[in-house]
């Protein structure tokens, strides 16, 4: 507010010169009765500037702040179990409650507070990293240990989202793809709503400012200065809904394409585990943390959507003066006799003009058909037409890149007309400085137009964190062609020779090297610096083998029984002979 009293002209602040105590107090009070103006718009807007540039980052500074911050929350927790030199029992059961509660603070996967979940949590743990190697992870050094930490609730985590699907656990677990799928719609439909409606209200308060600048008699009766502040104040309000609108396009994007990759995930996991009774680590392990990965980016996208969404909130609270100055009443006499012309409608009205170069030879005009990234150059004034802005006092109308953008100085300018194209042109800087001297009334065009390279020091937050380049169109190229000279691959034999007297040479220079004799010489430098090799050959393996065929025989009984032939007596007597042989002597 500071700057915008100083910068405002008609308080007569001299920038050249030391503040002294009487322009000290009267600029204090000037700052303080603008500040406790209720009823000013072009405050709310500052206001608004003010809010939105303290609030608002890129998606990757948002979801990095809170990763900061829950880290924070969990110094305590984590300090807690690295310093921890249990012993005992009872100290490391303790432990282990702890490590479980971390492992649920750091997820958000349910409250540590939950018996149930508690419960399915530890048996969890207890699955990948047993009570019993609390020993060892005591021994680590405290960054092993918060790693470890980290990787653990990771996987515990993905084994519990795994048990979620399959019906087996998951207690507690809410199913953030479905969440975010109705979230993001209703949050973009609201941001829709309010964006048509901060649209139509500037369409309106554009056709009433058109009709008091072709009447001037109006004026006296209106306050135009007003009605043009109100149009700035509905115009930033229009650019935020954009650039928060954007955000929740790409968070819709980003949920479609990890809710894929979750399916994916999961899908997987089933397939290898359904099938097999024990699986190894290292194939369940990294999916484990990949599921984690993904959920904790589900999480993210949550996050994201509620700030954006509390930040469209606290947007509206600063157009509260557009009610009380114009009500609805005034504005609808205001508009009787007037059409009301989108910012679409005036594009159309003169797509068909076009700059004709042949009446500016010494200015560059880009059209989308000779310039290669038309799209994305960056357009002064936010794209509104530059000679309407300084002709008019301020009004605010969309300027028409298809009538062509003049490039003066390394900047472009859009026009709604080809006659306020040709205007500009003639001499911009005149215009451009009139622009700025507008500025200096009303502060807030400086963010609104993005005048900050006039006004160094009101330059947004936002800009001086990243200092993005600015995207140069191309207009020029220069290309070349060139055939080349032998397509197939040369096959030149370089040993033919098709004279008969250097094959003659060639033939008697062999023929000498027989008789040569190859001489060596050592010298002081070179004496013990021969390189020796030895070989040796490799043992193998040697093996002998003997054959020996051995029996014994049991000597055959031999028996006989003498005198069965009968005698000379009439008894009949047997005489048995034993002619076995030993059996030593076999």
């Amino acid at each position: 507010m500071v700057k915008a009293v100083v910068l405002d002209p008609s308080n007569g602040f001299n920038m050249d010169r030391t503040l002294i105590k009487s322009d000290v107090e009267k600029l204090v009070k000037l700052c303080v009765n603008r500040l406790l103006d209720s009823k000013n718009p072009s405050l709310d807007t500052i206001k608004m500037q003010v809010y939105f540039d303290m609030n608002y980052t890129n998606r990757e500074e948002f979801i990095e702040e809170h990763h900061r911050i829950l880290e924070s929350k969990l110094d305590f927790v984590t300090r807690e179990i690295t310093d921890n030199r249990a012993c005992a029992q009872k100290e490391l059961e303790s432990l282990y409650r702890k490590i479980v509660s971390y492992v649920l603070l750091r997820t958000g996967v349910g409250s540590p507070t939950d018996i149930k979940i508690v419960r399915e949590a530890t048996a969890a743990l207890q699955s990948v990293f047993p009570q019993a190697e609390l020993g060892t992870f005591l021994s680590l050094s405290k960054k092993d240990k918060e790693l470890q930490l980290k990787e653990l609730s990771m996987i515990v985590t993905g084994i519990r989202l795994f048990n979620r699907e399959t019906g087996k656990g998951g207690e507690g677990i809410e199913f953030l793809p479905d969440i975010l799928h109705e979230a993001i719609p209703a949050t973009a439909q609201h941001i829709d709503s309010q964006l048509q409606i901060a649209q139509d209200q500037a369409y309106r308060y554009t056709a009433i400012l058109e009709k008091v600048t072709n009447n001037p008699l109006l004026s006296v009766e209106l306050k135009p200065y007003m009605l043009k502040e109100l149009l700035y104040n509905v115009r930033q309000y229009e650019i935020f809904l954009k650039i928060i609108l954007s955000e929740i396009i790409t968070c819709a994007q980003e949920v479609k394409l990890m809710t894929k990759q979750l399916g994916a995930l999961l899908e997987q996991l089933k397939m290898n585990v359904s099938s097999k009774t024990a699986i190894p680590t290292s194939q369940v392990f990294p999916i484990f943390i990949a599921l984690s990965h993904l959920w904790i980016g589900f999480q993210d996208e949550t996050v994201l959507i509620g700030i954006l969404s509390n930040l469209t909130t606290n947007l509206e609270r600063f157009l509260g003066t557009h009610e009380i100055l114009f009500p609805e009443e005034a504005i609808q006499d205001l508009l009787r006799e007037v059409t009301v012309k989108t910012d679409m409608y005036r594009l159309k009205e003169h797509m068909e003009e076009r700059v004709h170069l042949v009446d500016f030879r010494k200015q560059e005009w880009l059209f989308p058909e000779t310039t290669a990234n038309f799209d994305k150059l960056l357009i002064q004034y936010r794209g509104f037409c530059g000679y309407t802005l300084a002709t008019t006092d301020g009004l605010l109308l969309p300027g028409n890149p298809a009538i062509g953008i003049l490039k003066h100085k390394e900047k472009y300018y859009t026009f709604n007309s080809r006659s306020a194209a040709y205007s500009f042109a003639e001499n911009p800087e005149h215009y451009i400085n009139l622009i700025t001297e507008k500025a200096k009334k009303n502060a807030e065009l400086i963010q609104l137009l993005e005048l900050h390279q006039q006004f160094e020091t009101l330059i947004p937050c936002s800009e001086i964190k990243v200092i993005t380049k600015h995207i140069k169109p191309i207009t020029k190229s220069e290309t070349g062609t060139q055939t080349d000279t032998h397509i197939l691959p040369p096959t030149i034999v370089r040993s033919y020779d098709w004279n008969e007297w250097e094959l003659r040479r060639k033939a008697i220079k062999l023929a000498n090297l027989r008789q040569k004799v190859t001489h060596s010489v050592q010298t002081d430098l070179s004496h013990m610096r021969r390189e020796n090799y030895s070989q040796v050959y490799p043992t193998r393996n040697a093996a002998t083998q003997s054959m020996r065929e051995g029996s014994t025989a049991v000597p055959r009984p031999q028996i006989y029984i003498a005198g069965l032939r009968g005698g000379q007596t009439k008894t009949t007597y047997g005489v048995k002979v034993n002619l076995t042989r030993a059996v030593d002597e076999t």
